[in-house]
């Protein structure tokens, strides 16, 4: 008999609200998330990440549907009765208390022996590697090692899942980078099971075994960062994640006519059976000044020190970007007003569902 998933999530509905106030938050929503992985929810505000990981956690009760864990129902199970914890933005320590009193507390809570919250305590600072750091007051830690106690605090009672609400949002950006790196290093360390909620693309493509890209209730797609950024499921899913360039374009069997007249051959697997119009998305990393290709006029080139975005008008009218290397000296390669021709591979081109 296979192993059941870590977490599972049956035809999850979630509204409030009555009648024609009713708002729906979730829209029978089903996923399965393995033992041991680390899992992203990756969508705009309000898209319903969070609700459902209150779903998991037991912080709200579904209006239908079912959560699962290692294949038991725990709907209607409140959240001091599931083996998980959550760390959210806000980290609510306890400033009287000490970094080590911290990261015990929710062991004493649980009647833990004096020794064994001690020990643990310990462990679990050198884990996040702030065993120094324990006698502080968490008023005298920064952000970064406020949220690394937090981690600690939940990771202490060794649950069997760990979710995490945008706990980096609060950080600047150098330090959110190096958290990213962190977490995924406490997960792989630890094996627990990671659900992660962000709205943050790098977040979700840097950490993650795999993504949940959601929108209005809904999952969209689901896949790993390089499937969901290379073989995006539909327009919304492509637009969210990186910067895309889109394009109209007319398909005849095989053959993808461009904007401008341009012809190229498209794979059975990247027609999708499509046929007549349809939308490509091309990303701006994949195009390069070429002999063939979209002819175009350079309108704006914008300097981001490895790269140059070069933004060019095709003959419709569309607006592309490509972005393009800057050279060693750091001159740019272009002009604005240049004619120019923009190439790309083939298996570049992602033909969009509607």
């Amino acid at each position: 008999m296979p192993t059941p998933p870590a977490v599972e999530a049956i035809s999850a509905r979630k509204t409030y609200g009555d009648g024609q106030a009713a708002v729906v938050a979730l829209k029978d929503v089903s996923v399965q998330i393995g033992k041991g992985e680390f899992f992203t929810l990756l969508g705009p505000s309000g898209c319903g990440k969070t609700t459902l990981l209150r779903l998991i956690a037991g912080f709200e009760t579904p209006t239908a549907g079912q959560i699962l864990l290692d294949g038991n129902d725990i709907t209607a199970d409140p959240p001091n009765l599931r083996p998980i914890n959550t760390v959210f933005q806000n980290y609510a320590l306890f400033p009287h208390l000490t970094v080590a009193q911290n990261v015990g507390f929710g062991l004493e809570m649980q009647g833990r022996p004096r020794r064994e919250v001690e020990e643990t305590a310990a462990e679990m600072l050198a884990l996040v590697k702030l065993e120094a750091m324990a006698n502080r007051r968490c008023s005298q830690l920064s952000g970064g090692q406020q949220q690394r106690v937090a981690l600690a605090r939940a990771l202490a009672p060794r649950p069997k899942v760990l979710l995490l609400d945008e706990p980096l949002s609060a950080l600047d950006l150098k330090l959110r980078k190096e958290m990213q790196s962190e977490l995924k290093r406490l997960q792989t360390e630890t094996g627990i099971t990671f659900i992660f909620v962000t709205h943050d693309q790098e977040e979700a493509l840097t950490m993650s075994d795999r993504i949940g890209v959601m929108s209005a209730g809904k999952i969209l797609q689901i896949g790993s960062p390089r499937d969901i950024y290379t073989k995006p499921a539909n327009r919304f899913v492509a637009d969210f994640i990186g910067e895309t360039n889109f394009l109209s374009a007319d398909l005849s069997g095989q053959t993808l006519t461009l904007p401008g007249g341009f012809r190229i051959d498209l794979t059975p697997a990247q027609t999708k059976g499509r046929q007549g119009q349809v939308t490509v998305a091309l990303r701006p990393e994949q195009i390069r000044p070429a002999d063939q290709g979209l002819s175009a006029t350079v309108t704006q080139l914008v300097y981001f020190g490895t790269d140059m975005h070069s933004h060019a008008r095709l003959s419709d009218g569309t607006e592309v970007v490509a972005r393009m290397q800057t050279s060693p000296s750091g001159e740019a390669a272009l002009h604005e007003g240049q004619a120019i021709t923009l190439g790309f591979a083939p298996e570049a081109i992602q033909v969009l569902e509607d």
